[in-house]
């Protein structure tokens, strides 16, 4: 598929590298081709690897996607510079009157912190539920994933004894609903997390299914029946090395973390990973714009009238 992108944006010559399917604005502007529109609020203190890692999740389908990168106004990202912010993003202002096919929250280093004590809280909150009524689909990652859950149904989240780091084995629970089309019985998934939502508060509401959970991680895949709202708690965009990163800068800061479930060879930490989930996230992210965006959003995308 063509990932549609800023003629410089820093992630087109790595995605071109890895011989995905990259085209300009000006190549796009020649097709005849209403292409996706995507929103993707990048939350991730590293907003370039995020970038890439999402754009290579969107790039599995033959349909053509323009991602556009939605910053906050109320919080001041300390790893990303305001250059490459004010070039690449937008806030929320200069968006808040369009309507998008899809929407991505993505997960965020603040879950040790409650709910309301993140100083952008409020402005998270407005954006998702100004998704209600603007966005078709929206898909929620980790600790997005969380807020939302607690924001829409008021879930809870949980605080875990010890840090959950690794790859772990999941059940796929519900073979016939799409957005889980053509997965084995068993999955393998990154996490990287404090605190987890958990299955009985999350059965306390109807319109929520559980599609996928692990014995080891708990809940990674819920759905709002209608595709509305898709909540992964969990990290299937993980690019091969990242969880090998997080562990050896905990090392580094002089923390003990423990090493990775499920990651190195021989539970070696300066092995090269297994990369073990590449295919269930592309499958993941791919059924989702097709049956979840493409195959049910309007054709045309209208804009709010002016107050």
């Amino acid at each position: 598929m063509p990932i549609k992108v800023q003629n410089d944006l820093p992630a087109r010559a790595i995605l071109e590298s890895e011989n995905i399917f990259v085209i300009d604005e000006e190549r796009a502007l020649s097709q005849d081709i209403r292409p996706l529109e995507i929103l993707i609020l990048n939350l991730m203190p590293v907003k370039e690897e995020t970038e890439i890692q999402l754009l290579r999740a969107l790039s599995n389908t033959p349909l053509q996607v323009d991602c556009t990168f939605l910053m906050l106004s109320t919080h001041i990202s300390k790893n990303t510079s305001a250059s490459h912010l004010n070039k690449f993003y937008v806030p929320f202002e200069k968006i808040r009157r369009r309507k998008f096919d899809g929407m991505i929250i993505t997960g965020a280093p603040v879950e040790n912190l409650e709910y309301e004590e993140v100083n952008y809280w409020e402005e998270l909150k407005t954006i998702m539920e100004w998704t209600k009524t603007h966005v078709h689909s929206t898909l929620h990652i980790c600790w997005g994933a969380q807020a939302g859950l607690y924001h829409h149904y008021q879930i809870p989240k949980y605080k875990r004894e010890e840090k959950l780091s690794g790859v772990y084995r999941h059940k796929v629970l519900h073979h016939k609903v799409p957005l889980v089309r053509g997965m084995d019985d068993y999955v393998m998934v990154p996490h990287s997390r404090y605190t987890e939502v958990r299955r009985l508060d999350i059965e306390k509401h109807p319109q929520l299914r559980i599609l996928i959970e692990s014995d080891q991680a708990g809940i990674f895949l819920v759905m709002k029946e209608d595709g509305s709202q898709i909540f992964i708690q969990g990290h299937p965009e993980y690019d091969r090395m990242t969880l090998n990163n997080e562990y050896h800068r905990d090392v580094k800061k002089g923390l003990t973390p423990a090493l990775p479930c499920n990651y190195y060879e021989g539970d070696d930490p300066f092995a090269r990973p297994l990369l073990s989930w590449r295919n269930v996230s592309n499958t993941l992210y791919a059924n989702w714009l097709n049956y979840y965006v493409y195959q049910t959003t309007d054709y045309i995308l209208e804009m709010d009238r002016e107050d």
